[in-house]
């Protein structure tokens, strides 16, 4: 197992970086000399002022964000091997592939090793550009090659400070966003702040730096921006083509670098498909971001060899159906509140019909199944039918897979984040229900957009936008833990964007009969302004602390057994363990493996299952069997999964395998009247016993506290 330990004999050292300063943008957009010039060049000063502190805040999160790394695990300081086993699960699979590229002797050499790889899969040679999502590291490889740095930096510190860097201009785009809503970069330099001091809920690229979202999410926030100033209306038409340039090339590098693009792009579709409905945003606009989506995502999809998870994504028949759709209804949009009603509950009836529709037919031609294991979670988790498929509850049992947990808020209501979201999310929820109402009720009128005359609202396009995308993920969110961090980072922009708009204290002033031009702007700068205060006087102390707790990697068992294998086992030896296990197996020794963290494949499923019959009921002779016909010279058990007690009974890994084979669970409770009785013992504990039929197919040559290696007879 892998610990963090207190660093000996070192005294902590103290850091003397500071925060950026917090400027008063109030000043310079208030008190406007009367002249134009004077007037234009506060304006400029303004803007400068406020692009500077979006470079300055980004990069200090960077450095910030690398500096706790190096802290946590002394990365400086410790060997090449511990260095490869601290990416840990699928974050080492990645990364072998990025190591793959820069040892392989020529450019031509190395992408035809991944294009034609016979290593990650044993007995199989399979397309990694076409299966996984690596071209981020092909990228990386590339450069570093071409680029003269070798001679001053290391490969590893090369790859990790690009993704450090991308979260400078994740942070920088998070700030753009909210600037953009709210007209004032005291909103962008809120939305940053809350970033930071919510780290634990808004990113864990510190710990998991080559997981794909951490290169995904930085695109995926441009991208956000780029919509919100593409929803602003009257834009030039220079202007809108070059933020449709921008929407495109970030949509395309988010698709490119993450395998759950399509779930998260349909979410976003959701989005545009519910405010077009309602006649909240231009329909000339949602159809050019539909037609990026599909767009993006088949040029991913050519770049992957034509990888047919993407070609059968729901994504792709849903924008295709509302596209078809609306050539059948043209006139969705006219006629009384109850017809409009009418139509609108027809529209998504005919959309919810041909998307699946659609789907069904492209999955039969394609021969899908790669993504079924997701429809099966999903199913399985939302209470349609209690499931035995192992799969599906190797997802429902893991926590990231989970609910929302309470403690999450907390956190979040110890910035105050959580009280100004939900202070902004009901202003701009009850102001979007009148502008949706007056849409349909009086469809015939033509208003600007966003405009609602007689109600005197101005619901904006880009925030109607983001209102709908922070309310679709934050259900996503609460409903899948993992996905949380695609809604913390937009907490923190729409909440910082409410509290500095002027749009927002003008409701509520008016509600309470107080409005007027004043008073917004007390309200809209002195509010933002005290509550970056707080987080710096309640935050400062804690972030300080952090950088100076020095603690170091400790994992001596992998490590050691990670040693034995490069040193005890020939080159092209095949090895069969845990999926988490053997990524890094092949990072740092290079061997050929059975099965590995990338789920996204029908074929691979199975045989991971088959694999995992070591932690079964199961004989020596099957599972010998079963270890053969993949190849396997060697297997791996770890003690910590055989006797795991991190899951309660019933979601342990022996568990979900005891039940898929048709056998009752280990230990006191109840299990399901069809369940028998093993004839064999849990393998994983009766072949330490070492008796003969198990030695006549098994021979231990490697143990510690952790893990025990068998090497398998080759007899028949």
């Amino acid at each position: 197992m892998m610990y963090l330990r207190q660093r000996k004999g070192l005294k902590p050292i103290e850091l003397s970086e500071d925060f950026p300063a917090q400027e008063e943008n109030g000043k310079l957009e208030n008190k406007l000399p009367t002249g134009c010039t004077s007037r234009k060049f506060w304006k400029i000063l303004s803007f400068t002022i406020g692009a500077a502190t979006a470079l300055c805040i980004g990069l200090l999160t960077s450095v910030y964000l690398a500096t706790l790394h190096e802290n946590d695990l002394w990365f400086s300081n410790i060997k090449e091997v511990e260095r490869e086993i601290s990416f840990r699960t699928e974050c080492g699979l990645y990364y072998s592939y990025y190591k793959q590229m820069l040892q392989a002797p020529t450019l031509t050499q190395g992408f035809r090793g991944l294009i034609y790889d016979n290593k990650t899969e044993s007995l199989r040679t399979i397309n990694l550009l076409q299966r996984m999502n690596i071209y981020q590291e092909v990228f990386l490889s590339i450069l570093y090659r071409v680029l003269p740095i070798q001679k001053y930096l290391e490969p590893v510190y090369f790859y990790i400070y690009t993704l450090f860097g991308l979260q400078a201009i994740y942070v920088t785009a998070l700030y753009v966003t909210s600037w953009l809503l709210s007209g004032t970069w005291l909103s962008g330099l809120l939305a940053a702040l809350w970033y930071v001091t919510n780290r634990i809920d808004t990113t864990r690229v510190e710990f998991t730096i080559p997981l794909r979202e951490n290169w995904a999410l930085p695109f995926f926030a441009i991208q956000i921006a780029a919509i919100t100033y593409f929803l602003r209306p009257n834009l030039q038409a220079l202007s809108e083509r070059l933020t449709l340039l921008v929407v495109f090339i970030s949509t395309f590098l988010f698709s490119l670098t993450w395998q759950f693009n399509q779930f998260m792009m349909l979410m976003q579709a959701l989005v545009l498909f519910t405010l077009d409905s309602l006649d909240m945003l231009p329909a000339v606009k949602v159809t050019w971001l539909y037609g990026i989506q599909i767009a993006g995502l088949l040029l991913v999809c050519v770049l992957q060899f034509f990888n047919s998870m993407i070609l059968g994504s729901l994504l792709i028949s849903f924008n295709l159906s509302v596209l078809i759709a609306r050539k059948f209804q043209k006139n969705l949009k006219t006629g009384t509140f109850l017809t409009r009603i009418r139509k609108l509950l027809l529209h998504l009836l005919m959309v919810f019909c041909l998307t699946l529709f659609l789907n069904h037919v492209i999955k039969k031609i394609l021969n899908l199944k790669s993504d079924e294991h997701i429809f099966k979670f999903l199913k399985a988790k939302f209470g349609f039918g209690a499931t035995r498929d192992f799969d599906a509850n190797l997802y429902l049992c893991e926590e990231a897979f989970g609910l929302l947990p309470f403690s999450t808020f907390s956190r979040l209501s110890a910035t105050l984040l959580l009280y100004a979201y939900i202070f902004v999310l009901s202003i701009t929820v009850i102001a979007a229900s009148v502008v949706a109402f007056h849409k349909l009720s009086d469809s015939g009128s033509q208003e600007p957009e966003g405009k609602t005359g007689r109600y005197s609202i101005d619901l904006k396009p880009d925030t109607a936008y983001n209102l709908i995308h922070t309310v679709l993920f934050g259900f996503l969110a609460l409903s899948t833990m993992r996905m949380k961090y695609l809604w913390t980072s937009h907490m923190c922009v729409f909440a910082s964007f409410g509290l500095c708009s002027s749009d927002i204290w003008g409701w509520l002033l008016k509600s309470v009969r107080l409005h007027n031009p004043k008073g917004i702007c007390i309200m809209r700068y002195s509010v933002p302004a005290l509550t970056l205060l707080y987080l710096c006087c309640k935050f400062w102390p804690g972030v300080m602390d952090e950088l100076s707790e020095l603690r170091e990697f400790y994992d001596p068992d992998t490590v050691e057994l990670m040693t034995w294998i490069n040193s005890n086992t020939p080159r092209k030896a095949v090895f069969a363990g845990s999926m988490q296990l053997l990524a890094g197996v092949k990072l740092c020794t290079g061997r050929t493996l059975t099965n590995h963290p990338h789920y996204e494949d029908n074929g691979l499923r199975e045989r991971t299952k088959a694999v995992y019959q070591i932690y079964a009921k199961r004989s020596p002779e099957d599972v010998h069997a079963l270890l053969r016909s993949f190849g396997a010279d060697y297997v791996i058990l770890e003690n910590s999964i055989c006797y795991e007690r991190r899951h309660q009974r019933g979601c342990r890994l022996r568990d979900l395998l005891d039940v898929d084979n048709g056998h009752v669970m280990d230990g006191p409770g109840e299990n399901d009247p069809d369940l028998k009785a093993a004839d064999y013992p849990r393998f994983c504990e009766e072949i330490k016993r070492n008796p003969p039929p198990y030695a006549a197919h098994f021979t231990r040559v490697f143990q510690n506290k952790t893990f025990h290696v068998y090497k398998l007879s080759t007899n028949k």
